[in-house]
């Protein structure tokens, strides 16, 4: 049951990290572990969006594919997941973005656990380190869309 929180601040606005998060097809450009992205389907429910999306994730003998919801909330700038279908026993993560001067608070929590023992006993050993990766991950892609700010 790894979770991981943190909130960092960056040069970019709250509307930028926001489109960067909500662009889940893009993903495979960027994320490690992450081999492949498919929208299923993207509603749009007037003040939200939902989207299904497939990921598949690739780590060391392990490559897996898995569903979720992603319900993402324009106006308030916040993104919410939830596990559909895969490796895991459940899934949640969100992200919030606020505005603050000189940039936007980022704001990131995410809770699972797989199925699959050996496979998250290789995640427990190596949970904070891939979590760090991946906030990285998403701050260079944020730096090769938008440019170096500071």
């Amino acid at each position: 049951m790894p979770t991981h929180s943190e909130t960092r601040q960056l040069p970019y606005s709250a509307q930028q990290m926001y489109n960067l998060v909500a662009d889940v097809a893009k993903y495979p450009e960027f994320l490690p572990w992450t081999a492949a992205a498919r929208i299923r389907s993207n509603e749009d429910r007037g003040d939200h969006w939902v989207m299904d999306a497939d990921l598949v994730i690739s780590f060391k003998v392990f490559r897996e594919r898995f569903t979720s919801r992603v319900v993402l909330w324009p106006a308030q700038h916040k993104i919410d997941t939830e596990y559909l279908d895969g490796p895991f026993k459940y899934m949640h993560s969100n992200w919030k973005f606020e505005d603050i001067e000189g940039g936007c608070a980022v704001q990131f929590h995410v809770d699972f656990e797989f199925r699959n023992a050996i496979l998250q006993k290789i995640i427990g050993v190596v949970f904070n380190e891939a979590m760090q990766r991946v906030v990285r991950a998403f701050e260079q892609r944020a730096e090769a869309l938008y440019g170096a700010r500071g």
